[in-house]
């Protein structure tokens, strides 16, 4: 039995799946190694969260988006300090 949420969270699961394997696996095979899946992934990954640009956040990367929901979000801002004075 699964939890609330896993249907959810397994198609989630599964659509990032299936786009790493579109984009990675079956696009820039065959591979000569394992060594070399890996590092294809990481650099996929990388790409994912740092350069892939999205119209709904703003035309930013993921990872910009989520570094500048924290510092807007940061106990010192709630605290109403500005975030280097914490240093």
């Amino acid at each position: 039995m699964g939890s609330v949420g896993d249907s959810y969270d397994n198609a989630m699961a599964e659509t990032i799946n299936g786009l790493y394997k579109t984009e990675v696996i079956h696009r820039k095979g065959p591979w000569k190694g394992l060594d070399d899946v890996e590092y294809a992934t990481l650099e996929w990954v990388d790409w994912f969260n740092h350069r892939r640009i999205l119209e709904p956040i703003g035309d930013i990367p993921p990872a910009e988006y989520e570094a500048s929901y924290y510092r807007q979000n940061s106990p010192a801002q709630e605290a109403g300090l500005k975030p280097n004075s914490l240093r």
